[in-house]
């Protein structure tokens, strides 16, 4: 088998040669794989399923014309796109991936996480997770008019990268104990996730056992990919240009 896993796309309209490598990605690198797992972080943001924008309705067609190929799509939710609902995995053709998910990946056990929940030392941002994971409070601001969900989305990016210009690097980095405790509870050896756009493999021990954790790279100037097929577990990556 192959499948590739990515993360943190933050897919925008101001971002057009993103998007174009993506697309590129699907038709190229990832076709015939029969499996595409995205992480979290696929949009920059988004307000909900009944976005009308055609850059919404582009990009539902592409992962579903993706998925009409045979390969099994799945969406798991970020900070950015965690109002993403089954409207939108349906007309793409894609299965909505819990956070975390146990997988099968060419024999292997692996965990797939967006990462998120492991930077437990950003106290400030765990606190607005909990709130944003809240159904209740997502109703709430599904129930908004669609304009008045862009500004509130707007408001809330520019907030979050004022508040993180002002933290450690180490805070926004995942919690070593968390990791730990993730594959421990989950019985795994190996760990993907995105989320701190710091992409790198490391290797650690858990229950005296040798452990790795892989993470993607947010897509900028590279893009990134895991290919995981029988034999390996590659991290890729790829100039994007503009």
């Amino acid at each position: 088998m192959t499948a590739y896993i990515i993360s943190d796309l933050h897919l925008d309209e101001s971002r057009p040669a993103i998007t174009a490598a993506f697309y590129e990605f699907l038709r190229t690198r990832a076709a015939g794989a029969e499996a595409l797992y995205i992480l979290g972080d696929f949009f920059e943001v988004w307000v909900g399923d009944d976005d009308d924008s055609p850059f919404a309705r582009e990009v539902a067609e592409e992962l579903s014309r993706y998925s009409g190929t045979g390969a099994e799509l799945y969406l798991m939710h970020g900070n950015r796109d965690f109002l993403l609902g089954e409207d939108f995995a349906h007309r793409a053709g894609a299965v909505l991936l819990q956070d975390p998910s146990l997988v099968n990946l060419g024999g292997r056990k692996v965990l797939l996480m967006h990462g998120d929940s492991l930077c437990t030392r950003d106290t400030e941002y765990m606190a607005f997770r909990q709130q944003a994971r809240d159904p209740q409070w997502q109703a709430a601001l599904l129930a908004k008019p669609l304009d008045e969900r862009r500004q509130i989305a707007a408001q809330i990016r520019a907030v979050s990268k004022s508040m993180n210009s002002r933290k450690a690097e180490d805070i926004m980095d995942v919690t070593p104990e968390e990791v730990e405790k993730a594959m421990r509870n989950h019985g795994v050896h190996t760990l993907i996730h995105g989320h701190t756009h710091r992409p790198a493999r490391h290797t650690l021990t858990v229950d005296g056992e040798n452990a790795e954790r892989i993470v993607l790279g947010d897509w900028g100037k590279d893009g990134w990919c895991i290919r995981a097929d029988d034999k390996t577990l590659e991290l890729i990556h790829w100039p994007i240009t503009s």
